[in-house]
């Protein structure tokens, strides 16, 4: 089977379909993880803003699905606090909303910290980098959120897929499918090398996110449901808090919708924004910059206000919101409040053209949608082997602990120390799972793998050695931007000149290293003169 996107849906189907005996291919005409499932907020979270249009069953099964991510991935998905100040723009008290904190962990089984509910005083004591002058007070309430980027963790089901037999493939976009005698005939096209490739395949799967409707569109395919765009952007700034604690700020803005300041490591992301546009592609524009800034100058006691000289990187994308067709029965979308349309999927299937479509969906609920997808697969004929959850998932815990007793006996730790940086046995451990024992020993070899290349950013020779190897990297930005989140983290000030960028250039693509890098560097220009 094919399946077409390797966002977060995609990476899922092609892991769980791969993990249960299919032969399976996806292909992206980008990078993986490099459109929508860049550029959300790094949270994993049952979605409490959804009890206020009173979507419970949605709330519970999102809760189940952190959960369930947080005991899977339990060195990739933390628990967080989240403390939520109540001022005069809050459309709830702080007794009320304390209530809706004390359900949403009813309907999460309980699985996180009890919440709370906060003074004025009180809360200005907890976090004094708020602002209380308006405040009525607030609550703490419990999810989850990535310690890295998005995407890494959407590579991680594209690892996952690729080892169990898949054929993985970016920058291969889809030229044309053709449904012959109850077989897709499709033609491919190499977008970075320009060569042309058929396959055949028996069923597909639409994962194209925002661009799923146009792929339908393509082979006739009708579906009662849709999609629509809402744009969200995100700034990320230097640390507003201290890293005493981490914990995500969310405060209601002018218009009463939530919005956060979440912890990136040394950085603070800061957003987000729901606009409704009619165009996936996005930017972030002056007006977006300055109703964020103005947001959290208002609502917390900095040294100084932010202004636009401080943004470190900027991230702009669109939700794919799931709608149905206004030929369908029951299109009521548009009469309901923009900003109450949820984040849920929906699943359908062509039987007679034997394709399956995702529709919308977020990053939480990742594993329900591999499941769900392989059960319409089964239903147009597909035999699979029985899921035995093994797709998914960290290493089993003495696989852990076998790997921090190596690391310990080798004092990897104190290899490299940097303020503010996590120790290197965690890092390496929770990047790279098992392949992390590979490093080990290229370490072992030469301690000079255990320097890094970039002064400015945490990355080891050692793992852009495992990069180029191992991480399907195709160009210098799915290095920079979703491998690792050096574009995100690090001002380009500090390395575009550095001598490392060479180093990694040439670590990563060998002899094609330079001209990789000088990509890179004219499409950096571009952006900065838009």
């Amino acid at each position: 089977m094919l399946v077409i996107g390797g966002g977060i849906n995609g990476a899922v189907s092609a892991a769980c379909l791969a993990g249960r005996g299919a032969s399976v291919a996806l292909v992206d005409r980008g990078d993986f993880g490099g459109f929508t499932s860049q550029e959300s907020s790094n949270l994993v979270w049952g979605g409490f803003k959804y009890l206020e249009n009173y979507e419970v069953g949605l709330v519970y099964g999102l809760c189940r699905s952190r959960n369930r991510l947080m005991k899977a991935y339990p060195d990739n998905v933390k628990e967080i606090p989240f403390l939520a100040t109540l001022d005069r723009s809050a459309p709830f008290r702080p007794w009320f909303a304390g209530l809706g904190a004390a359900a949403y962990w009813a309907l999460g089984a309980f699985g996180t910290r009890r919440p709370k509910v906060y003074s004025a005083s009180s809360l200005s004591d907890e976090e004094p980098a708020i602002n209380t002058t308006h405040c009525r007070g607030g609550i703490e309430y419990h999810d989850a959120y990535l310690i890295d980027n998005d995407s890494r963790f959407v590579f991680s089901f594209i690892r996952s897929a690729f080892e169990a037999g898949a054929v993985t493939a970016n920058y291969v976009e889809v030229t044309e499918a053709t449904r012959v005698d109850g077989r897709w005939q499709v033609g491919l096209r190499d977008v970075d090398a320009g060569r042309e490739l058929r396959l055949t395949a028996r069923t597909i799967v639409n994962a194209a996110g925002p661009f799923v409707d146009d792929l339908n569109a393509t082979w006739g395919t009708q579906t009662v449901h849709r999609i629509v765009y809402s744009k969200g952007i995100h700034l990320v700034v230097p640390r507003l808090t201290t890293r005493e604690h981490d914990r995500v700020l969310a405060f209601f803005d002018d218009s009463q919708r939530l919005f956060y300041v979440i912890p990136m490591g040394r950085r603070s992301v800061i957003g987000t924004t729901d606009t409704r546009v009619d165009d996936a592609q996005t930017c972030v524009t002056d007006e977006d910059r300055e109703f964020v800034l103005g947001q959290i100058n208002a609502r917390m006691h900095l040294d100084r206000p932010l202004t636009a000289s401080d943004v470190i990187a900027e991230r702009s994308g669109v939700r794919p919101l799931v709608v149905r067709n206004s030929s369908a029965s029951g299109d009521d979308w548009r009469q309901r409040e923009w900003t109450s349309l949820s984040r849920r999927h929906e699943i359908e299937r062509d039987d007679e053209r034997a394709v399956v479509t995702i529709f919308g969906g977020k990053l939480t609920d990742c594993l329900n949608v591999g499941a769900e997808v392989a059960h319409e697969i089964e239903a147009l004929g597909v035999p699979l082997e029985r899921d035995l959850d093994n797709w998914y998932g960290e290493p089993a815990g003495a696989t852990r602990d076998e790997f921090f007793r190596q690391a310990h006996l080798m004092h990897l730790d104190s290899m490299r120390t940097k303020p503010d940086t996590e120790p290197l046995s965690e890092r390496l451990w929770r990047r790279y799972g098992r392949r992390a024992f590979e490093m080990l020993e290229a370490i072992r070899d030469d301690p000079q793998m255990a320097t890094d290349v970039l002064e400015s950013a945490d990355y080891l020779r050692v793992e852009l050695h495992n990069a180029a190897e191992h991480e399907m990297i195709v160009r210098f930005d799915d290095f920079m931007r979703r491998r690792s989140k050096i574009d995100l983290v690090v001002p380009e000030s500090a390395y575009i000149n550095s001598p490392g960028l060479v180093e990694a250039a040439h670590i990563l693509f060998g002899d094609d290293g330079d001209r990789r890098l000088g990509e890179y560097l004219a499409t950096r220009r571009r952006v900065s003169e838009v």
